[in-house]
């Protein structure tokens, strides 16, 4: 059962074949078993009366495609009843008092919440080893990192701890850990997804979307994710869409843009193959592949890294000690009270980002690194718009490398920010992102270390997205592979 798809599990949910209760006992089941370190917080009492309620609503008829359908949110989101930390130590103790919109977005769908996913603190790593819970192993080899930030719900649908996580994308923390976990993530084009009650890392990249076992999955969850939020002002007013729409479309003629700074210098060569792989499935699936450039991709990891820790910085500031989260205990002054809280606090990346941030902002560096990175970011967006013109998705590899040991660059923060390269791009653009399992690498000792092949769409593309990833899951089985054990 547990191995179905948010599809099948409806299908059986509308026929009374399984009840909500029962779906959900399975998955907390699973989830107390589990030694991957996935979840931050599990409440049974909260998740069975959620349950309850689904089954009250599937028998009254009164039902969505998610009605009963478990999920589980990255502890970024804001959810009453749980806690919400962000990974972090400031606010490990913090419940809040409201849901964010997407968690209410879901509760309004009928889903049933089984609890909060880890996550690399404030969102910021490509590892998950940089939470205050410590870090997540990958299911297909323990000894692995298993992506950040949304490495707890990339664990939690490879190992099917839970058939539908939500999950966030700043610079890549959906699209990278779905590859190293080989399952099916999206992030949609900025705005698409409400930020109300996301807790913030970078204001101007953040993006929430829906990771899951297939693309017609994810499809199904955006419907619900997606939407006009007034409490947000980056919030896109456009009309609902069905993300489902196009599922079942021909790919013949589809024309793909292979980017040649994807796939140079830096890139492994079994992730290379596994790509080339599936670009040749698509080839078979009647699309055609065409040579493009981005050349400005290599500007995307400075351009990144200063815009965002810059928008970090200005976030944190709230997390002072005066009004929520962790308070140092000893202290002499008010100004001592926030250097020991925000020290004791804070991790070693979250200060690393938040110094970097109040440096490219104060006075005489402004304009040479904030100003000139945003001038820099507004090229990379038109590389993909020229882009664009020639091809009407871009493919290529998410990650350079399989997922990497635990602990391997915990040294060296730069080799953790390179990992990105192929992602940041399209965040900074502001466009949708997907990832997809496409096979194994053998960069490591079994082989066992998942691939994801990245698609890339024009602004508000995501139905097309969906179905063209659609259409290889339909041709391929590599989203139907488990770890051992599973």
């Amino acid at each position: 059962m547990h191995t179905k798809t948010i599809k099948e599990l409806s299908a059986l949910l509308q026929a009374r074949q399984i009840s909500a209760t029962e779906l959900a006992r399975l998955y907390l089941d699973r989830i107390g078993s589990s030694d991957l370190n996935a979840f931050i917080h599990v409440d049974e009492q909260l998740t069975l009366q959620q349950a309850a309620a689904a089954d009250a609503r599937i028998a009254s008829g009164d039902t969505t495609p998610l009605t009963g359908i478990p999920i589980a949110h990255k502890d970024i989101f804001v959810t009453r009843g749980w806690r919400s930390t962000a990974g972090s130590k400031m606010l490990s103790s913090y419940t809040s008092p409201f849901d964010a919109a997407v968690v209410d977005q879901f509760h309004k769908a009928g889903t049933v919440t089984l609890g909060k996913l880890n996550c690399d603190e404030f969102a910021m790593g490509s590892s998950n080893e940089n939470s205050f819970f410590g870090p997540v192993k990958n299911p297909w080899d323990r000894t692995a990192i298993p992506g950040g930030s949304s490495g707890g719900s990339a664990v939690a649908i490879a190992a099917r701890l839970a058939p539908a996580a939500t999950a966030t994308d700043t610079g890549g923390s959906i699209r990278q850990p779905a590859s190293l976990c080989g399952v099916t993530g999206i992030k949609p084009t900025y705005g698409r997804v409400s930020r109300f009650g996301m807790i913030a890392f970078a204001s101007s990249l953040d993006q929430g979307g829906p990771m899951a076992q297939t693309a017609e999955d994810c499809a199904l969850l955006l419907n619900a994710m997606a939407g006009h939020d007034e409490r947000d002002s980056t919030s896109l007013d456009r009309p609902a869409e069905d993300f489902t729409r196009e599922l079942g479309n021909s790919l013949q003629g589809l024309r793909i843009g292979i980017p040649r700074e994807y796939f140079g210098k830096g890139l492994a060569a079994d992730v290379e193959q596994a790509v080339r792989a599936a670009l040749a499935e698509y080839e078979k699936l009647g699309a055609t592949l065409v040579d493009i450039s981005l050349p400005k991709t290599e500007l995307s990891i400075p351009v990144y890294y200063v815009i965002a820790p810059a928008e970090a910085s200005s976030n944190l500031s709230r997390f002072d000690g005066v009004r929520y989260g962790h308070r140092a205990s000893d202290y002499k002054d008010l100004a001592d009270m926030y250097r020991k809280t925000r020290s004791e606090g804070f991790g070693d990346e979250v200060k690393r980002r938040i110094l970097v941030g109040a440096y490219v902002l104060s006075h005489g560096y402004y304009d040479a690194y904030y100003l000139q990175a945003q001038k820099l970011r507004r090229l990379i967006a038109e590389d993909f718009q020229n882009a664009f013109t020639q091809c009407d998705v871009i493919m290529g590899p998410v990650s350079p490398t399989v997922a990497w040991d635990l602990g391997a660059k915990a040294d060296d923060p730069v080799a953790n920010y390179l990992a990105d390269i192929y992602t940041l791009s399209t965040s900074l653009a502001g466009l949708p992102g997907m990832s997809i399992p496409c096979g194994f690498g053998q960069g490591d000792k079994n082989g066992r270390r998942p691939v994801g092949l990245q698609l890339i769409g024009n602004t508000f593309s995501e139905a097309k997205l969906l179905n063209i990833a659609h259409q290889f899951q339909l041709a391929t089985d590599w989203h139907r592979r488990v770890p051992q054990g599973v």
